[in-house]
This record gives structure tokens, sequence and C-alpha cells, in this order.
């Protein structure tokens, strides 16, 4: 021991290193100038020493010491056996590595996506039926209405006296026991949604921003390319089938990045280019045409379908089947329309995958929210303002009957425009071969979904319990259309971006409009009288301002009353916070600029 002699003798050095924690003792043998062979001594030595140790310290333990952490193990083990169990229950684990292999980021991303809205909408269904639902049952009357089987597709029927729908809750203060606790229905329907609405706020926020640092200013993206060759694999992997699935997966992670690298500028000429303009401008004019002309005709169909609303009471089975026409008429043209879309972007012969896609988007987009604002005035200006009973009641029906209709669309878009052509590109038109998977049209098929389940939650508190049962079946359907029907991309693409485009799409515009929905709906229109926890109020708003009228009587809760009246109802509050948060935000925006300028500095020194 050249370089320890001097300090420490042989067993003063195996003592120091048997009293340090195993990651200290680890690096401080690492550390030593010796060779392999004496540092396989030192180890062995102070392996003996400590093994002397803990048997001193055995014999001094007591019998209840020895019991506590014969438990702590049992405890440990027990833990590491239920996080296994666990790491099973992720049934979509296994089958994302195997997509994101086969296909590549772009299809991976829609899934990625659809397992996001599965865990969320689990999130809105546990909160509902934990603050709303579960109250209820205790205050809850028999149903007398007989159950026929075709109100799992009307909604209407034996479904209309359940906690399903807004007008089957009570606005009395639910209490079990004289002189006990009590539970405000009213105070707890609006708060309960009200806060719902503010964490998906936060939720969505904070998922675009975690998406954007991670894929937008990630250092990996101007990392050395070969280092995806070089340094990603991972040699812990022992099982043949894992090792495929990671040669897959590297292989196309490789060619998605030597695409990028190998981009093509095309030079078209003068002539080319007006052909091109002209194509994009008839494209655009036909999916704005085809949107208003969709638009135009479920306006008109909601007009009558208010009249069969109206008959619908009499549970007369024809009529309850009429009912459907709406959320068929509807569904089809968001089914139908988008393929005629998915052929425009097609004819236009857009250079990168990425630009065909993100048209698509918009185009779908542009088509859905249309209908879904054409639906919204419906409710809130027509339905609303009708003489029917129960108003809100009749609004969770049809939205009811949308999810489940579109839904069932859903499926029906995996056989006819995935299975059936398959079986004409392999069969009748060879030259078509196989199909790709329609990302553009997929993903505004969830986003359209989740926002008639959001709308929906105020005038049917359980929609997102029957949207996450929809959406997990619509998982390994998809999954499953993909595997047998589809193949890879033909051009294949890196897609970081594309899941915050997803989520920003999800919160805009389709959350923003929905909470502008659900703020008209508390603040403007009048409940109906005759159901609901709000009926007899001037508006669902109303029943925090009398709550705020009650709780001034009591000295305790003037905090509470100070916090409604001075930040809650004042203008300038939110004035001053929204000048804080763009101030806030300018000056993040600043500092990622000037990160991204650092990171094109340091890899123009890189390649230097």
């Amino acid at each position: 021991f050249v370089f320890l002699h001097g300090f420490y003798a042989e067993e003063d050095l195996v003592r120091s290193l048997a009293s340090m924690s195993t990651k200290e003792r680890i690096k401080a043998i690492q550390k030593l100038p010796e060779t392999m062979r004496i540092k396989r001594e030192i180890r062995n030595k102070v392996l003996k020493e400590i093994t002397k140790k803990s048997r001193r310290r055995g014999a001094q333990r007591s019998c209840c010491t020895q019991c506590l952490q014969g438990a702590a193990v049992s405890f440990r083990r027990f833990g590491n056996t239920l996080s296994e169990y666990f790491h099973l229950l992720r049934v979509w684990h296994k089958t994302l590595k195997i997509i994101g292999a086969e296909f590549g980021t772009s299809v991976l991303s829609y899934f990625v996506f659809l397992k996001w809205l599965i865990n969320f909408n689990i999130f809105s269904f546990l909160i509902n039926f934990s603050f709303i639902t579960i109250p209820q049952f205790l205050a809850a009357e028999p149903n007398n209405l007989s159950f026929t089987g075709l109100e799992l597709f009307t909604g209407a029927g034996y479904f209309q006296q359940t906690v399903l729908y807004y007008g089957f809750y009570t606005n009395a203060t639910i209490s079990k026991i004289e002189n006990g606790p009590s539970y405000n229905m009213q105070l707890a329907y609006i708060f309960t949604v009200g806060i719902y609405f503010v964490i998906c706020f936060l939720i969505l926020l904070f998922s675009m921003a975690k998406s954007f640092s991670r894929n937008f200013t990630n250092p990996q993206a101007f990392s050395v390319n070969s280092s995806k060759l070089l340094c990603t694999w991972d040699f812990n992997i022992t099982n043949q089938k894992a090792v495929k699935l990671k040669q897959k997966n590297l292989s196309t992670q490789i060619k998605e990045g030597l695409t990028e690298v190998n981009k093509e500028v095309i030079n078209f000429s003068v002539k080319e280019r007006v052909l091109r303009i002209a194509i994009h401008l008839f494209a655009w004019v036909a999916s704005l045409g085809a949107a208003a002309a969709a638009c135009t005709g479920v306006y008109f169909l909601s007009i009558n379908n208010l009249e069969l609303f109206m008959k619908g009471h009499r549970n007369d089975l024809e009529s309850q089947a009429a009912m459907l026409v709406l959320p068929v008429i509807a569904s089809l043209l968001n089914t139908l329309i988008p393929f005629f879309f998915s052929w425009l972007g097609h004819l236009e012969k857009f250079q990168t995958p990425g630009q065909h896609i993100y048209v698509t988007i918009t185009r779908n987009i542009i088509l859905k929210m249309s209908i879904v604002g054409i639906l919204c005035y419906y409710w809130l200006n027509i339905v609303a303002t009708s003489d029917s009973q129960c108003w809100e009641t009749l609004i969770g029906q049809d939205i009811y009957r949308l999810v489940i209709v579109d839904f069932i669309f859903c499926l029906f878009g995996s056989f006819f425009g995935e299975f059936l052509r398959r079986i004409i590109g392999t069969t009748v038109c060879l030259s078509l071969g196989l199909p790709e998977f329609d990302i553009g049209r997929n993903v505004l098929d969830l986003i359209y979904a989740q926002t008639l389940t959001w709308i929906g939650i105020l005038f049917s508190p359980l929609l997102p319990s029957i949207q996450m049962t929809a959406f997990f079946i619509v998982f390994f359907v998809k999954k499953v259309s993909l595997m047998r029907n589809c193949q890879p991309p033909r051009k294949i693409w890196r897609t970081s971006q594309m899941m915050t485009s997803f989520i920003f799409l999800l919160f805009c515009p389709s959350f923003l409009g929905v909470l502008s929905v659900i703020g008209v709906t508390v603040w403007r229109l009048k409940p109906s009288e005759e159901c609901g926890p709000f009926r007899g109020l001037s508006s669902m708003y109303a029943a925090i301002s009398e709550w705020i009228q009650i709780l001034q009587n009591y000295t305790a809760s003037k905090w509470v009353v100070w916090i409604y009246y001075n930040l809650i109802t004042s203008e300038l509050f939110f004035f001053i916070l929204s000048t804080i948060v763009l101030i806030v935000t300018y000056l993040y925006w600043q500092i990622i600029q000037g990160r991204k300028t650092m990171i094109k500095l340091l890899h123009k020194q890189i390649n230097n």
C-alpha cells in the first residue's frame, strides 16, 4: 500500500471501511491506487469484519428488536411483491413498446395520448362518484320504471330515474342522523364540478409545460447521432423476445434520426408552384364547405330532435328509437368527412408526413368543434328555454347518446377504414397495398369524445365512467386493428412534438370552449323548477351567493366571506393576477430563447 501506508495500517484501513455505508465503501475501494487482486482482498477482509460486528450486535439484541427487524423485512418483501403485481396490471406497458418498435413514434403518440385520456377519465369518475353520487345513494328513492335494454343506447326510460342524470339529484341537505353531520347537495354539486375543472385546467397546463420542456427544449435533440447507435443498448436484457423488441425499437429510432438528417429540399418551378397553390386552395375550400354543410344539417336535425324529446316522456319505444337520429347523423358526418379530408391530403402531396398530419388535424378540428358549437347553441338557447320539465336531463340524455353512438362509429371506423381497406388492398386492387394508420383522424375522434364528456359532466356526473370504458375498449380494438391491418408509415419520421400538440388541441379550443359553455350554464341559465339540486334558484351560481350570506352571520367564517368579496368577485384581483402571469410567462419565454441560443452555440462547438 504505497499511498496509504503513511496514514493507516492495514487493520485500521479495514475497520474504517467497515464503518462506512455501502455506497461510500464501494467508492473508497474503487479509488484505491491498487490492482484488482489487492482490492478484492481488501473487500473480502472488510466483509469479514462486518460479519463479525453483526454477530456481536446480534448477541446483544433483544427479542423485541429482532421482531421489529423481522417485521420490517417482511413488510419490505410484501411491498416489492405488491409493486410487481401492479407492474403486471399495467396492461398497455408491453403493448406500447411493441407499437413503438413496429410503427415508430408517430403511431405510438396516438396510443400514449389515449392511455393519458383513460387515466384522466378514471380521475374524473373517482371525484364525481365520491362527492356527488355516493351521497345521493343515501337519499335516493326506488326506481319504478321498467328496464327494456333500449336504454343502453337512448339513455332514456329507466336511466331517467337514476344517478346518471342531473334531474335525479336532490336539492335537500342529506342527514341520516338527527342533530348529526349533514351534507349540502347544492354546494357539493357545484363545488365538485368547479374544483374538478380547476384541477383539469392545472393538469392540462402542467402536462403541456412538461411535454414542451421535454420535446421542444430537450438537449438530447442536439446530441451526436452516433450516440443513438453506440450508447443506448441495455446489457441487462437477456430475454430473447425483449432483445428482438429492443433491436426493432432501436432500428426504428435510428431510421427516424437519419430521416431528419437527410431531409431534401425540393425546388419547384413556377408552374408547379402555381399548380400546388391551386390544389391547396381547392382542398381548403372543399374541406370548409363540407364542414359548413355538416353544421347546417346538424342544426336543422337538432331543431326536429327537440320535438322527439318532448314526446319521449311517454316511454314509447318508437319515440326513443327516433331520438337516435341526431347522434347517428352527427357521428356519421364525423366519421365519413374525415376520410374525405384524408383523401384531400393525399391529393395535395405534402413534402413531409408531418405537414399532412397537421393539416388533416386542423381540418378535422374545424369540423368537429363546429358541430359541437352548433350542438351547444341548440342546448343552451333552445332546449334550456323550452317547456320541458327538466331540460338539464334532456341535455344529459342527448350527450349520452352522442357518446355511445360515437363510440360505436369509432369501432365501425376501424372495421371499414382499416379492415376492409386491407382486404381491398390485398385482393382486389393490389397497387393500394396495406393502409397506414390515420393519426389525424383517430386523434380528433378522441378529442371530440373527451369534449362531449366535459360538457356532459354537469348534466350527467357519471359520464366519465362511460367514456373511460369506451376508451379502454378502443385502445385494444385499435391495437389489434393496427397490428393486423396496417403497415408502418412509408416515410419514417420522428414526432417528438406531437404529444405536446395533442394536449394543446385538447386544451384549446376543446377545454376552453367547454369552460365557456359551463360558465354560461352556471351563471346565466335558470335551472328547472321541478328537478335537480338547484331547483327554485335563479341560477346555479345563486347557491354559492346564498351560502355566503349565511356565513356572514358566523364570526368564525368571516375570512371566507372576505375572500369571496375581495378576491373571487373582484375584477381588480383577476386583472393583477393576469398581469403577473403574463410577466412571468414573458420572462420564462426569454429564458427559453436564451437556452435555445446557448444550445445551438454548444452544438456548433461540438461539431467543430
